[in-house]
């Protein structure tokens, strides 16, 4: 089998050059065996890679880190969005995608893309010991969804924190969302899933499906600013409307060329 695929990398919610999550996006005619993209996402070594395939009036769209596929990723999301604007002669400001986690949609407003993602608000837990020996510090307060999230008292405690990311692969949950409020946004974060290949993600979307809930009750505010302090760091804006998380950030177009599969 010889394969030419187009790849694009984006760097989803960056203000600037060299800023947010890069995501690698391929646009496909069908799709692959899993096998193959996996070791496309193995081989490109970013935190996610996003494969699409026209479907209907929209889009299949398909999430792999370098070790497995995921239910949802927000980085990458907004960065295929970007690439089936430029690229697929899209009528109008929205595109709808279809995956794990049933409809995405996503629309072009200015500058800015916005995710319409699930609600996935947390629910109140004890802080696992693995949890705390991983981050070296107990939260003041634990939350279980998706991932858990460790919500700390402030940005400098987020900041600081130096995980052992070889315990935090074994605890039963995607991953660990630290946060607190912020400086200058209203709350910061950092995440942490080293069980799918990623010790820390540089900016990611799909947290915020937890976060949004926990932090516009916590504050009675809506909508919020939000800055994910990763070395990378990104912003993004998120509102909260009834079971759906609305979560806008920009876009960058960092490279594109082909992939050669023999």
């Amino acid at each position: 089998m010889s394969l030419e695929l187009p790849i694009y990398q984006i760097d989803a919610f960056a203000e600037g050059d060299f800023l947010g999550n890069p995501a690698a996006v391929c646009p496909l005619k069908e799709w692959l065996p899993d096998c193959l993209l996996q070791s496309i996402a193995e081989e490109n070594n970013l935190s996610e890679t996003a494969f699409y395939v026209r479907e209907g009036e929209g889009f299949r769209i398909r999430w792999f880190t370098p070790t497995v596929e995921v239910d949802l990723c927000g980085h990458a999301t907004l960065a295929a969005a970007r690439v089936v604007f430029d690229r697929e002669g899209i009528r109008g400001d929205t595109v709808l995608f279809q995956s794990r986690s049933g409809a995405l949609l996503v629309k072009r407003e200015g500058k800015y893309y916005r995710l319409d993602f699930p609600s996935q608000p947390g629910k109140p837990c004890k802080s696992p010991e693995m949890l705390i020996r991983g981050l070296g510090v107990a939260p003041s307060f634990c939350l279980r969804s998706v991932d858990y999230i460790a919500v700390f008292e402030s940005e400098e405690d987020v900041a600081a924190l130096d995980p052992d990311f070889a315990i935090l692969k074994g605890l039963d949950l995607r991953g660990v969302i630290a946060t607190a409020p912020g400086v200058d946004v209203d709350f910061v974060s950092r995440f942490f899933a080293p069980s799918h290949g990623i010790n820390e993600d540089a900016v990611t979307g799909s947290a915020h499906c937890a976060l949004a809930p926990y932090w516009s009750e916590r504050l009675d505010r809506n909508p919020l600013t939000a800055w994910q302090i990763s070395r990378r760091g990104g912003v993004l804006r998120c509102r909260t409307d009834n079971d759906r998380i609305l979560i806008s950030g920009k876009t960058r177009l960092f490279l594109q060329g082909t992939i050669y599969v023999s």
